[in-house]
């Protein structure tokens, strides 16, 4: 039978597939010759390969065993949470890091050219959300006040923007924004998150003031043909990459925007791309391939009886669903530009797995939460104890 867990997968599979498509048409060139391997991306097939495998391998994790089991220093979650820090950290390490386009958001581990890249961030965007559900579900009684409940969860959150924003600001924001309703319907008091607001809203003005390039990228969103050679140049050539594309597109590979026109055609901007080739057409596929993947995990997410499975359901189609809006409404020019893919079809690696991952994790909610756990007992006599002890 059919279940909503299948459905999922099959949905990460279709995104995945057009994903791989249309890097390798963005990523075509004028000269590259009639021989149809050189237009492989053999790399991107690896990290389709290994996404689904991470897929698979997290949809049979009991993951709310590995981390609600009282394990002291020798928690998994604290060990994960240690080494996304130590990778943050590394992306400032000369040497180390990798820089593109003057943000160095990458690790490189390898010898000369031959390695991978890793972005830490995209390890927190899951970290986050497993410690959210885990803070939530042990301290349920007393999420409700601010000092025992909902500080010391903030803190970690708030620290874990704080250094993504300083070289990443839109993963920062989605980041905290999931956080911030994870936690609200966690049972957190609204009222405490409004009165830090100022803080946040005062942090976020700040790290754009002192970095000249994102307030070219504010100046230039509004008002593009003020510079059309230089800031408007991205945000004019992803509106004529839509524009041409009309309601059937050009055709698959038929694109002339990719032949240097539009920049990051295969990253953060493969949806212009999309939309030249595919037209209309090609973006209400997309687009419906993403509202059916979140009403999938949302229905998940919603029918699992364990509070730790609803709120990790919750956060992963938060992330996907708010990273996926956030990219469109980049490509379509209705918020300044920045550096965030459209989860599962932009071209990458890390971002590919840990999605997928992170879906798997959804996928395993319907496989096993739904069944009464041994855990509930003590998790709940944790929250009483916690509740009285307030």
């Amino acid at each position: 039978m059919l279940r909503f867990g299948h459905i999922l997968q099959l949905l990460v599979m279709a995104l995945l597939g057009l994903g791989l498509i249309m890097v390798h048409s963005a990523g075509s060139r004028i000269g590259m010759g009639d021989d149809v391997l050189q237009y492989i991306q053999w790399r991107q097939w690896l990290y389709a390969g290994m996404a689904l495998l991470a897929m698979f391998v997290a949809s049979r994790l009991d993951i709310r065993s590995i981390c609600m089991t009282r394990r002291g220093l020798w928690h998994p979650l604290l060990w994960a949470l240690l080494l996304m820090f130590g990778c943050m950290a590394a992306t400032f390490i000369p040497g180390i890091a990798r820089t593109v386009n003057g943000s160095s958001r990458w690790l490189f581990l390898g010898v000369g050219k031959v390695g991978i890249s890793i972005q830490p961030s995209e390890m927190a965007k899951l970290l986050m959300v497993l410690a959210i559900a885990w803070w939530a579900t042990r301290k349920a009684g007393v999420m409700h006040r601010f000092i025992w409940g909902l500080l010391p969860i903030l803190m970690l959150v708030g620290l874990t923007c704080a250094v993504i924003i300083l070289e990443d600001l839109g993963t920062g924001v989605l980041i905290g924004a999931v956080c911030v309703v994870l936690l609200i319907s966690s049972g957190a008091r609204i009222w405490h998150l409004v009165a830090l607001s100022p803080i946040v809203i005062g942090g976020l003005i700040a790290a754009i003031m002192h970095s000249p390039y994102r307030v070219a990228r504010l100046l230039a969103f509004m008002d593009p043909w003020a510079d059309p050679q230089g800031t408007g140049y991205h945000p004019i050539q992803s509106m004529l990459a839509i524009a041409m594309g009309g309601t059937t597109g050009r055709g698959l590979g038929g694109g002339i925007q990719k032949f240097g026109y539009l920049p990051e055609d295969t990253t953060d901007f493969i949806f212009a791309t999309i939309c030249e080739e595919l037209g209309l057409t090609g973006a209400f596929v997309v687009v419906g391939l993403f509202l059916c993947l979140i009403w999938t995990a949302w229905t998940i997410a919603s029918q699992c009886r364990d509070p730790f499975g609803r709120i990790l359901g919750m956060g992963v189609l938060l992330t996907v669903g708010m990273q996926a809006a956030m990219n469109l409404a980049v490509v379509t020019v209705m918020v300044p530009t920045k550096g965030i893919a459209l989860p599962l079809v932009s071209s990458g690696g890390t971002g590919w797995i840990l999605t997928a991952f992170a879906l798997g994790l959804v996928v395993s909610l319907d496989n096993a939460y739904n069944l009464e756990h041994p855990l509930e007992t003590e998790i709940a006599q944790d929250s009483a104890t916690h509740a009285v002890a307030a």
